[in-house]
């Protein structure tokens, strides 16, 4: 998946997190905060901070532990909430460690590793008014989060 584009929803005064299948058609919108839309925001346009963000702390401490972030991937939806893991690969290993979509997606677009979402997840659609919002949405709608 590639991330598509950021854009505010004002009927639940939250942003998504709009993924897009490369190569394909699927798409997957994932309500974030505006810290985490935020945090996404400034890996996506190369902005540096004077120090170190959360999401840049982490990606820190990975490298200075020497491990390696293998991929992200969005793992499963219940009752409406995503679920995520970060792979990190020590000696050979890889470990999932679990976290928020929003966080594992900043991770990732701070150490351009690839983002996956299962197929499950793709597969669950439950709500046509949504989907028929997003097939209508034009390039003007992705606006700066900032």
């Amino acid at each position: 998946m590639k991330i598509e584009g950021l854009l505010f929803d004002p009927r639940s005064n939250m942003y998504i997190l709009l993924l897009k299948e490369v190569g394909g058609s699927d798409t997957l919108p994932i309500w974030i905060g505006k810290p985490e839309a935020d945090a996404i925001a400034l890996a996506l346009g190369n902005i540096v901070t004077p120090r170190p963000l959360t999401h840049d702390l982490i990606k820190n401490i990975i490298f200075e532990l020497k491990l390696k972030v293998t991929k992200v991937v969005v793992t499963e939806i219940v009752d409406n909430t995503y679920y995520a893991v970060i792979n990190v690969e020590k000696n050979g290993i890889e470990i999932p460690i679990d976290s928020r979509p929003s966080d594992a997606i900043a991770v990732a677009v701070r150490m351009n590793v690839p983002i996956f979402v299962e197929e499950k997840v793709i597969e669950y659609r439950n709500n046509d008014e949504l989907e028929e919002w997003l097939k209508n949405l034009k390039p003007e709608d992705f606006g700066n989060v900032m």
